[in-house]
């Protein structure tokens, strides 16, 4: 009987724009409680590697896994023996002989959770790495989809650092016709440039548009959404001692809303109130950030069953692993 390859989920680039909406809309199902295919991971094991701090991701991807009928192996950061010197290849080698999935969070290259997927068995998420937060982008875009009822056409402020949360938000809008993200970054602390032109070139494809600048000056009026990240990412530093000075222009506070009364406010969390976004922000009407947090359990189970071995229509399976190496 034919079974279908294992699917990876370490960029939001590996994702055709089909696979990328049927994420999202998948996570937006299970968010109104219609999973189709009743405990889909049964008789499947999936391992959680986490070698930073985790709330939210990890308890997302944990209580997925249990959700959907899972078995689940957690990892902390001194488990593996990558740490006395085995091969990444064959640490992926010898878990996908014994596991479904694997999630990972890292706080390295995605490059070493790529060795991982370098076998044919156990397919291979990245929960956060120090270049890209893809499986936050897919909450995002769920918690988008369940306000508005759609992505395409939405009007994005995004306000502060370039870091992985906002690399993978400039992938995900970027491939929604008509949307509009406009980045305001602290000057040295913009997109990488390989992620800007990449977002910029999806979005000439899909109709999107994509800008970002370095100052808080003219800001374009009628956002439907204002999102900001906490400024210290976990497991980074700034070179810079002064570097506080340079982001505090960019501090999310009421009068933003002046120019967007409508808009909604979004923050990946953890927050430090009186930093990146003030606290009547945040915890004010129009912060639907917890909604947000809360679609990352959603968005894990559609992640999960979409990346499992032999899924929907397909007969078979083996285990899986799930890594992690990020914010949230």
């Amino acid at each position: 009987m034919h079974q279908r390859p294992v699917r990876h989920l370490i960029s939001l680039e590996d994702l055709s724009d089909a696979d990328l909406r049927e994420l999202v809309d998948r996570g937006v199902r299970y968010s109104a409680g219609c999973g189709d295919t009743p405990r889909p991971l049964e008789g499947l094991v999936a391992g959680l590697y986490f070698t930073k701090t985790s709330t939210r991701t990890r308890t997302a991807f944990s209580t997925a896994v249990l959700r959907l009928g899972g078995g689940l192996v957690t990892y902390g950061p001194g488990d593996l023996q990558t740490n006395t010197g085995e091969t990444h290849e064959d640490t992926g080698q010898v878990m996908s002989r014994m596991l479904d999935l694997l999630v990972a969070r890292t706080a390295g290259d995605p490059e070493e959770m790529r060795m991982w997927a370098r076998q044919s068995r156990m397919a291979v998420v990245n929960a956060m790495s120090s270049e890209e937060h893809p499986t936050q982008a897919l909450a995002d875009l769920t918690t988008l989809t369940r306000r508005f009822g759609r992505v395409e056409g939405l009007r994005v402020l995004y306000v502060g650092e370039g870091n992985n949360t906002a690399a993978a938000l400039a992938l995900g809008l970027s491939r929604y016709r008509d949307v509009q993200l406009e980045l305001r970054t602290p000057p040295g602390y913009g997109l990488p440039a390989r992620i800007a032109e990449t977002a910029r070139r999806r979005a000439v494809r899909s109709g999107a548009v994509v800008t970002e600048r370095h100052d808080m000056d003219a800001l374009p009026l009628g956002f439907d959404v204002i999102y900001t990240t906490r400024w210290q990412t976990t497991g980074t530093s700034k070179p810079d001692p002064r570097w506080r000075e340079i982001f505090a222009p960019f501090q999310v506070r009421q009068d933003l809303w002046q120019a967007s009364p409508e808009a909604v406010f979004m923050h990946d969390l953890p927050a430090h109130r009186g930093e990146e976004v003030t606290a009547d922000v945040l915890d004010g009407p129009m912060s639907i950030a917890f909604d947000q947090a809360e679609s990352k359990a959603h968005s894990a189970m559609a992640v999960l069953e979409w990346c499992r071995p032999d899924g929907p229509g397909h007969a078979g399976g083996r285990p899986f692993l799930i890594t992690s190496s990020g914010r949230t």
